[in-house]
C-alpha cells in the first residue's frame, strides 16, 4: 500500500457510543489550516465496531480521507487495541503530524502511541501552527503552572504528535455535500494480557447546569464573590439572561462551586457570545480559558485588575450592588 503514502495530517476521530466527540470536529478545522500550509491532506482515523455511518460527518467537517477500522475488539475504547491499530496506521501511512483531543481517551491513547512509534508528544496544547520558513510544526501549551506559554517543536522525529484541549479551536461550518476517500483498514486483534476486559459500563447523566462549554451566555464569579452565597446573585442574573453560571479556579478551590463550572487552563475553555466576569481579577490562567468570548463585561472593585485589559466593557464598583441592579433592569426590560 506504499502507493497510498502521501504527506498528511492525521486526526483521531474519537467516537463514544457511535457519536463523534465535538473536539474531533474542532481538530479537523485546525488540520485543514495546517495541511494548507504543508500542501498535504487531512486524514481522519475512525475506529470502532459498525461505525461506518460516522464517515460522512468527518468529510463534512474537513477530512479528505477517512481510514476506517472496524472490529468487535474496538467496540468500546480499550488502550491496547486502539494503540495497536493507530500505531500500525502511522507506520504504514507515515503522516507528518498526528493530533488528538485532550480528552480522557486522548490523554490515555496519545502518549502510548508516541512511545510505541518513538516520537515526541506535546500535551494539552492551546495553539498549533506551521512556521512559514522552516515548515516546522509549532505546538503551544501552558508551562510553569500557566504563568507562561511555551512553543515546542520536534524536529528529529515524525509524526509530530499533539493533544489539543477541547474548545480552543472553532469548528468549520460543515459542508453536507463534501466527500472523500474511505480506506478500509483491516487488522488482526489478538486478546492478550495487555487487553483490559470491560465488565460493565455505568453511565452518569451529566448535569445540563454544568454544560458551560455549550452556553451562549456565561456569568462567572471569582474570589470577589466572597463565598457560595455570593453566587446566588450570579445565578439570578444568569437565569434572567438565559445563561449559565461559571467560576474561576479560586472559587472552585474554595469549595464554592463545582469543578465542572471552572473556566481556565485547568478547567474548561469557553467561547460564549457574552461573558460577564464578576469579582474575577483576571489571572492569566483564567483569561486563557475565556478571552475568545465574543463580548466580555468585567465587574470588579479594583480598577487595576488585569481582567479589564481584555474586557469590552469594564465596570468598577461593588459587584454586590451592581449585579442585582443589572438583573432587575434586565427583568423589567423583558417584562
Amino acid at each position: 500500500m506504499d502507493e497510498n503514502v502521501v504527506p498528511s495530517v492525521f486526526v483521531f476521530a474519537e467516537q463514544v457510543d457511535n457519536q463523534i466527540t465535538p473536539v474531533s470536529f474542532e481538530l479537523l478545522a485546525k488540520a485543514r489550516e495546517l495541511a494548507a500550509k504543508l500542501e498535504c491532506e487531512v486524514v481522519a482515523l475512525l475506529l470502532g465496531d459498525k461505525v461506518e455511518n460516522l464517515v460522512q460527518p468527518l468529510f463534512s467537517y474537513g477530512a479528505n480521507k477517512v481510514i476506517l477500522c472496524e472490529d468487535p475488539a474496538l467496540a468500546q475504547y480499550r488502550t491496547e487495541p486502539y494503540t495497536h491499530a493507530i500505531s500500525t496506521m502511522i507506520r504504514q501511512y507515515k503522516p507528518q503530524i498526528a493530533i488528538f483531543g485532550a480528552t480522557s481517551i486522548g490523554r490515555d491513547l496519545a502518549p502510548r502511541i508516541a512511545g510505541r512509534i518513538h516520537t515526541g508528544l506535546t500535551a494539552d496544547c492551546t495553539a498549533l501552527d506551521i512556521e512559514d520558513e522552516t515548515k516546522r510544526f509549532m505546538m503551544t501549551r501552558p508551562a510553569f503552572g500557566g504563568n507562561l506559554m511555551a512553543t515546542i517543536v520536534c524536529p528529529e522525529f515524525q509524526p509530530v504528535m499533539a493533544t489539543v484541549r477541547p474548545g480552543v479551536i472553532v469548528k468549520r461550518i460543515p459542508d453536507p455535500n463534501a466527500s472523500g476517500e474511505v480506506i478500509r483498514f483491516e487488522l488482526d486483534f489478538v486478546e492478550n494480557d495487555c487487553y483490559t476486559k470491560i465488565l460493565d459500563i455505568i453511565k452518569k447523566e451529566a448535569s445540563t447546569k454544568h454544560n458551560i462549554q455549550d452556553a451562549k451566555i456565561l456569568v462567572a464569579g471569582g474570589r470577589g464573590m466572597k463565598g457560595p452565597e455570593g453566587f446566588e446573585i450570579l445565578q439570578e442574573l444568569a437565569d434572567v439572561l438565559g445563561g449559565e453560571v461559571a467560576s474561576s479556579r479560586a472559587a472552585v478551590d474554595a469549595g464554592w462551586q463545582d469543578k465542572a463550572r471552572q473556566v481556565g487552563q485547568t478547567g474548561k475553555t469557553v467561547r460564549p457570545n457574552l461573558y460577564i466576569a464578576c469579582g474575577i481579577s483576571g489571572a492569566i490562567q483564567h483569561m486563557a480559558g475565556m478571552e475568545e468570548s465574543d463580548f466580555i463585561i468585567a465587574i470588579n472593585s479594583d480598577s487595576t485588575a488585569p481582567i479589564f485589559n481584555i474586557a469590552d466593557v469594564g465596570i468598577v464598583g461593588d459587584v454586590f450592588k451592581i449585579v442585582p441592579k443589572l438583573t432587575e433592569a434586565i427583568r423589567k426590560e423583558r417584562a
